[in-house]
């Protein structure tokens, strides 16, 4: 294959690494498979997202399993994950933490950093369009930058550091809509629903009665860490690559050359959703148990990967058109 600088010197040794992670990451969705029942594109899309080594935006009416997925890959992984609920008086420091002033023995006063609950593996970040803009800021900083600042002091996060936020998307009231700044952060964006009937009947078989199924580690930090470097190291063919540019290209008012979309579109995705798309789907194939992505995979993530980096309108929104419509048509033009 063309079209990529990050082909491995030995092939044999790359197609090696990616069946023996894919071998590990199966045990994972086994594992996960336990707890979680009929979300099985949830489940791919969030462990595509900290394969990729990003975050990732759970989008969904209370109820459907968002809290018990994050601990649950917590566990499955090996990381140490944490909670925090999201509420409008929520401030920063109860967020990254605070400096305290103590004082020794001797009289001596000084400051001590007390870190906060962001300095975790895995964080979940419930509600999080509830707290302030000036929390989401603090948040944004760790998400970007995996560090944050108190008092002039830059103090680093573990690795890995995946954030996980969770979102109701019908209960509006008394919430702050996220910035797209902080929007574009993250990798994925995946949206939840109703599990089918065969699935919530196993669901209402297996976490009704005496046993309660625990999942089981499959997979460690240190581990994770590798895979996200191994992800990177997949070749991806130019058909891949120029399917990727297609797609985010088109979706900007000022690149697409369909008239309707220009005139449906307020403005579009940037390079980070093109870079977000070429991680992904190589993520995508080692899942599959496949050596290289494929323009598939780029149809199959396109929807998690451009929504919530576009907007529409008002006249396209007075019309009813919704942006997923626009992927959709965006996706059909792909062939």
């Amino acid at each position: 294959m063309n079209g990529n600088s990050t082909l491995a010197s030995d092939p044999a040794s790359l197609v090696a690494e990616v069946e023996a992670l894919g071998e590990r990451l199966q045990r994972v969705r086994d594992s996960v498979g336990r707890v979680i029942f009929g979300q099985q594109e949830v489940v791919e899309h969030t462990l595509i997202t900290l394969l990729s080594g990003g975050h990732c935006l759970l989008v969904g009416v209370p109820g459907l399993g968002k809290t018990k997925l994050v601990e649950t890959l917590g566990s499955v992984l090996g990381l140490d994950a944490r909670r925090v609920q999201f509420t409008p008086d929520l401030m920063p420091a109860d967020i990254i933490g605070s400096e305290v002033l103590e004082e020794a023995e001797d009289g001596r006063r000084a400051f001590r950093f007390l870190p906060g609950p962001v300095f975790c593996q895995l964080l979940m970040a419930d509600e999080i369009n509830r707290a302030s803009p000036r929390t989401q800021s603090a948040l944004l900083q760790a998400m970007q930058e995996q560090k944050v600042a108190v008092a002039g002091h830059v103090h680093p996060l573990p690795l890995p550091f995946h954030v996980l936020a969770t979102q109701n998307p019908i209960e509006q009231e008394g919430t702050y809509p996220l910035p797209e700044a902080q929007l574009d952060r993250f990798l994925l964006e995946v949206e939840i629903t109703y599990p089918d009937e065969a699935a919530e009947r196993a669901m209402l078989l297996a976490t009704t009665g005496a046993r309660d199924d625990r999942p089981v580690q499959a997979l460690t930090a240190a581990e994770l860490i590798a895979a996200q470097a191994l992800i990177r190291r997949i070749p991806v063919g130019e058909g891949v690559l120029d399917a990727i540019l297609r797609l985010v290209r088109g979706a900007r008012p000022e690149h697409s050359a369909d008239p309707m979309i220009r005139k449906q579109l307020a403005w579009g995705p940037g390079p980070r959703a093109a870079q977000a798309l070429m991680l992904a789907t190589r993520a995508r194939a080692v899942l599959d148990g496949r050596l290289a992505p494929s323009v598939e995979d780029v149809l199959a993530l396109a929807q998690p990967v451009l929504r919530h980096r576009m907007a529409l309108n008002f006249s396209a929104r007075a019309e009813g058109v919704q942006v997923a419509e626009v992927i959709e048509t965006l996706k059909a033009q792909l062939g």
